[in-house]
This record gives structure tokens, C-alpha cells and sequence, in this order.
């Protein structure tokens, strides 16, 4: 008796698991050939990380003089992202076809406020330095001149 009834109890699970699993439940197919559901699969993915800072053709440094060899500048850009990041700095003097630095010196740059977060765009400060600068290359009133690159990098946190 005790085999017959875990005989009974097995096959009752079976025939339920065979039921969803995805079978069509129904035994008499309907008039007209319409489509009937079977199972859902769900779609999922990765979301990767991104950063978006707005407007970067048009962001500039403009150094301005505070004592005799020493120029400072600062520019805000404006950034997006979705996920907690850190923004960095380099610098890299401008250099001629000869590789020479155009305006040598001692050149630093720097984000004030560089941790930023995910949600609405937010604006940050991105500071360059040039200390000792020898100006002796070039014309008094030069405007423009392109002396060194920022770069800005990224770093999640």
C-alpha cells in the first residue's frame, strides 16, 4: 500500500511540473488559429557605466597673470553621469614640430570638487598653473597662445 501510494504522489508531481513547463493548457485548440502563450523569457542586462561632459569643443583655459612668472586659469564644465565617479587632471605643455616646449615652465592643473555623482548634470572646475613661465619666444600682445593641454579623466568610486 505504502508503494502504491508514493507511486500515486510522484506521478501526480510530474504530471504537475510537466504542466509548467510550458505547455499549452488548453485541450481544444480555438476556432481560429490565434497565438496562444507559452512561457515568458526575461530580458535582462548589464548596465555600464558613462560619463557625458557637455560642450567640450568649446571649453577653454584662459591663464591669467597673478605675479611676475606665474599664470593661473580656471573653465567649469558641465558633467552627467550615472555612477559615483572622481575627475582627474594632466597636463601637457605645447610643444613645436621639433618637440620643444613652446613656453617652458613649471605646469600643474587640478579639479576643484572632483567627486560627483549620479542624477542631474552637475558643474565642476577644471584649474591650470603655469609657474616660472619664460616668455622670451614670443612677441608682447600675442594673443591665444596655446601653451599646454588638460586632460580630464575619470575613476569610479
Amino acid at each position: 500500500m505504502l508503494k502504491k501510494s508514493l507511486f500515486v504522489v510522484a506521478a501526480v508531481t510530474l504530471l504537475a511540473v510537466a504542466a509548467q513547463a510550458g505547455e499549452i493548457k488548453i485541450h481544444n485548440w480555438p476556432t481560429s488559429y490565434i497565438p496562444q502563450e507559452v512561457t515568458e523569457i526575461p530580458v535582462l542586462m548589464d548596465v555600464g557605466y558613462w560619463v557625458s561632459i557637455k560642450d567640450q569643443d568649446k571649453l577653454k583655459i584662459k591663464l591669467q597673470q597673478k605675479n611676475i612668472h606665474e599664470y593661473e586659469g580656471c573653465t567649469d564644465i558641465k558633467v552627467s553621469c550615472n555612477f559615483d565617479l572622481t575627475l582627474s587632471t594632466s597636463i601637457a605643455a605645447a610643444k613645436n614640430s621639433e618637440g620643444q616646449v613652446l613656453v617652458p615652465g613649471k605646469y600643474s592643473s587640478w579639479v576643484v570638487s572632483p567627486d560627483l555623482g549620479p542624477g542631474i548634470e552637475q558643474t565642476a572646475t577644471v584649474c591650470a598653473k603655469l609657474l616660472e613661465a619664460d616668455l622670451s619666444k614670443y612677441q608682447g600682445g600675442s594673443k591665444d597662445v596655446q601653451v599646454a593641454s588638460v586632460s580630464v579623466k575619470v575613476v569610479p568610486r
